[in-house]
């Protein structure tokens, strides 16, 4: 492999949305209708794809470019600083038509969250957006700007000879045609329900098709399936503060580790690490580790017990 190519490969570009988070602390998410008194709140850089975009940036290794959409508001100020910062190169669409994202966030002392997006200049993002490929070797998409737009994408990059990965957040159903042109599809329990019609954990991964798919279970790891081959990732053990990011740290972690030519193993349990590493702090992107304290973290972090890999096949069906 020529030594130009091999630095395309490296290369990833995210595209996807950036919002500002509101985000309230609170002794326990509402029920609906139920008023809760919050305790602290604060703003946090956020949305799906600029969080990935810091995920990636942080774990290094290749040049990590975002296509984001921007309102002409103060709202965009620390997000564009917040990706400049981890060292994301940035492709901004701005908008005089829509404000920059903004998601508003009830945070709980167990660490769970319930969220709600006005997604603003992301809804924007279009097709003829897309930055030329030449230098990129992973695209990595999400669902919070416009379906076909992800679309677009994914097809312009499989034409081009670029590796798809998609994070199918939020759940919904996708066209056929987008599932054809990803190469790796990364979904929670709830997203691969939505995709395959079926609250069955081992029915719905039976029904996905696509060359790599990788199933996020929370606190009890992941599973991947590629090649016909079957990986299991327990999660590591941690005291969770604010999940918030965690799929998100994974997901940028995961396509940093691939676009370096990382086995699929070694990528999850980096992703994997990186994820629990998000959990422990507060915030979106401000939550999500270096390379540096991912390393230290899995040299001093005890490996999973064989039972913790007996109990995640036998909740995936395998055993």
């Amino acid at each position: 492999m020529s030594e130009h190519h091999a630095d395309r490969h490296k290369n990833i570009l995210v595209a996807g949305s950036a919002n500002l988070d509101f985000v309230m602390l609170t002794p326990h998410v509402p029920a609906p209708g139920e008023t809760v008194l919050g305790r602290e709140f604060a703003t946090f850089p956020g949305g799906k794809g600029a969080n990935q975009a810091v995920a990636c940036a942080k774990a290094g290794g290749a040049l990590t470019r975002m296509l984001l959409a921007l309102g002409e508001d103060a709202f965009a100020a620390p997000l564009e600083a917040s990706l400049r910062e981890a060292g994301v190169a940035l492709s901004v669409v701005r908008s005089s038509a829509a404000s920059t994202g903004m998601a508003f966030i009830c945070l709980a002392e167990d660490g769970e969250n319930a969220i709600t997006v006005a997604p603003g200049a992301n809804s924007l993002l279009g097709p003829a957006d897309l930055p030329a490929l030449e230098s990129i070797g992973h695209v990595l998409l999400q669902l919070e700007t416009p379906l076909e737009t992800v679309e677009a994408y994914a097809l312009a990059a499989r034409a081009a000879g670029v590796r798809v990965l998609l994070n199918a957040a939020p759940a919904q159903v996708l066209p056929a045609q987008l599932l054809k042109a990803v190469d790796v599809l990364v979904v929670n329990e709830g997203e691969l329900a939505a995709l395959t019609g079926t609250n069955d954990l081992a029915e719905g991964i039976a029904r996905i098709q696509v060359p790599c798919l990788v199933v996020t279970l929370g606190a009890r790891g992941c599973y991947a399936r590629a090649e016909g081959r079957v990986i299991l990732q327990p999660a590591f053990v941690i005291d969770a503060v604010d999940t918030t990011a965690a799929g998100d740290t994974f997901c940028g972690v995961l396509a940093a580790h691939l676009g370096q030519g990382a086995e699929l193993a070694d990528a999850l349990r980096h992703a994997s690490a990186a994820s629990a590493l998000a959990c422990t702090r507060l915030g979106a992107q401000s939550s999500i580790p270096t390379r540096v304290q991912v390393e230290d973290f899995l040299r001093t972090a005890p490996a999973p017990s064989p039972d913790a890999y007996a109990r995640l096949a036998a909740y995936c069906g395998m055993a």
